[in-house]
């Protein structure tokens, strides 16, 4: 049994670390492409990114509520709100003992905001420039900030929910997340401060971020975020709670309704089986019951005395009996 377990949880963490290295390694490739398209001014790429980012910047330029309604969710959306959300939840990861899974998050958050600036500053690309830009953002372009931030996140808080939920809830989780990457990366262009292909960029800077953190991971400390993620399932399982009502001890005095014993007579509760006080009042005769109601005629003559009702009680009457 054991050889078996060891076995199928080694094939296990192989498979998952193929899958990070696979993540890694194919978006660092398509970002490596990509780059050098961008270093080296494709033209197709380039005529792509210049009539994009022209017409969403005219467009905002001639309708100021929805730039200031897209500013806002840029803002919403920007590196420091997703970093905090990261740093809530791996304070909250080592606060209930998932210390590993803690450092995995915290590393997400710190290996991208620093791979993040180093990337801009090894490409250098420079901004859109517009004589009257609808807003304004520093530093190299290339790749967007605000789109690795939010993938980087939103693949985080996914991973933590995914085996806390059910089908349904994987998948709204996956269509959220989805839509605030695409929504804030979309922004960004809209706003006229990022190419299409830096938003892009980003997206394939954030899958390198995620696949090496967790890789790394997974060869320093092989098994210990599963471990954690069990750990994190039984802290935060839903939990029974016994209610425990207090019994009233406390006799009550007796009443004119109750069976207990009065001044009367002894109690008849205990009484042993067979004695009359436990019979059914129901079933007795309910000529016994009231004197009233008693008929002489039911009970006939005493012992040793003669019938003085005509017609009761006299052989002569019976039909069965002989004509004398």
């Amino acid at each position: 049994m054991h050889l078996t377990n060891s076995t199928t949880s080694v094939t296990v963490r192989q498979r998952r670390l193929l899958r990070d290295a696979s993540l890694a390694l194919g978006c660092a490739a398509l970002f490596c492409l990509l780059a050098t398209l961008v270093t080296g001014r494709w033209h197709p790429l380039y005529q792509f990114d210049q009539d994009w980012t022209s017409e969403l910047h005219d467009y905002a330029r001639d309708h100021r509520i929805w730039t200031a309604a897209v500013q806002t969710l840029s803002d919403i959306g920007g590196p420091v709100t997703m970093r905090a959300l990261l740093g809530i939840a791996a304070a909250w990861l080592w606060l209930i003992g998932a210390r590993v899974l803690a450092g995995w998050v915290a590393a997400q958050a710190l290996v991208g905001w620093g791979a993040q600036w180093a990337l801009k500053l090894a490409v250098g690309r420079q901004r859109p420039a517009f004589p009257d830009p609808v807003a304004h953002a520093g530093g190299p372009a290339f790749p967007s900030g605000h789109a690795m931030a939010s993938a980087i996140t939103c693949a985080v808080l996914v991973g933590l929910l995914w085996y806390r939920v059910q089908r349904r809830g994987r998948t709204a989780a996956c269509a959220v997340a989805a839509a605030t990457v695409l929504t804030i990366g979309w922004t960004r262009t809209a706003l006229g401060v990022h190419w299409p292909s830096d938003v892009l960029a980003g997206w394939l800077a954030a899958g390198v971020v995620l696949g090496v953190v967790t890789a790394a991971i997974e060869l320093w400390r092989p098994g210990a975020l599963a471990r954690d993620v069990r750990r994190v399932n039984w802290r935060t399982r839903p939990r029974v709670q016994r209610v425990i009502v207090p019994y009233d001890r406390t006799p009550r005095p007796d009443g004119p309704l109750d069976d207990g014993p009065s001044s009367d007579g002894p109690s008849d509760r205990g009484a042993p089986a067979g004695d009359p006080r436990n019979a059914d009042p129901r079933n007795a005769d309910p000529r016994n019951a009231d004197p009233r109601n008693h008929d002489p005629l039911d009970d006939g003559p005493p012992a040793g005395a003669e019938s003085d009702v005509p017609g009761r009680d006299d052989p002569a009457d019976r039909p069965d009996a002989p004509v004398r």
